[in-house]
């Protein structure tokens, strides 16, 4: 993701890529990465000092669930406006972020999918949702992501559950002869069930049940370049908000 984002901003008529932070190949050229020649822009593994010798606009993180909260803090203090597409935050690590955002006047954009079809594939489900409540989601990522659940099966979860209102599903006497062979069980009894594979970019289905019939919604990345009209989009709209955004949809459908 990081080569990719490297790349897209490299190429867009609009930015100005100043820096590159990375823990691994410190002092690389970042062009070859892509493909390119050297760009004259160099990996670097401390943020902080990136950030303070650039003075970037924006940041945009693709990192682990780890590290990525303090790098948003980081940027925000620096002035700098985060586009995240890192998955894992806890609860209390969004808050402080919100909190933080807001009493700086910066805006942040954190997207669990920056996909304009996922962000379709949930809005799709949502409304599937008021009229088919009986649903499951399975969602399949490649062998490196570090989460389980994605954060876009939790974001489907949580746009389902609201959707349908005060449901329940599912037997409350159900035997797993195998632990956590039902998947997780979000609000309401939503099962999320999740796939890693080597092969695999970023996918997920969301199938419905009802009487005598199903639906299926699904959404399939192949490759890393469906982010990357997400990421152009919000980088652009950070910089006239104030506050957190959560979710690609907020920018998509005003």
């Amino acid at each position: 993701m990081g080569r990719e984002v490297l790349k897209t901003v490299w190429q867009a008529e609009d930015m100005v890529l100043v820096g590159a932070v990375d823990v691994r190949g410190e002092g690389q050229d970042v062009g070859p990465l892509w493909g390119a020649s050297e760009v004259g822009v160099t990996l670097q593994g401390d943020l902080e000092k990136v950030l303070a010798e650039t003075r970037p606009d924006v940041m945009v993180d693709f990192t682990t669930p780890d590290v990525v909260a303090e790098n948003i803090k980081t940027a925000l203090r620096r002035g700098v406006r985060p586009v995240v597409g890192t998955t894992g935050m806890s609860s209390r690590e969004l808050e402080e972020i919100r909190a933080l955002a807001e009493g700086l006047g910066l805006g942040c954009v954190i997207a669990p999918n920056f996909a304009i079809g996922a962000v379709l594939m949930m809005r799709f489900a949502a409304e599937a949702a008021r009229y088919l409540p009986h649903v499951e989601i399975i969602e399949l990522h490649h062998d490196q992501k570090l989460d389980a659940p994605s954060g876009t099966a939790i974001k489907t979860a949580e746009v389902v559950a609201a959707a349908r209102g005060d449901f329940l599903q599912g037997l409350p006497t159900e035997v797993e002869k195998i632990p956590g062979a039902r998947g997780g069980s979000f609000d309401g009894g939503i099962r999320i069930h999740s796939v890693r594979l080597p092969g695999l970019v970023a996918h997920q289905e969301v199938i419905f049940g009802g009487l005598g019939q199903t639906l299926s919604i699904r959404h399939d990345s192949i490759s890393r370049e469906s982010f990357m009209p997400g990421v152009l989009l919000a980088i652009r709209r950070v910089m006239h908000l104030e506050g957190v955004v959560y979710g690609l949809e907020n920018l998509l459908f005003e």
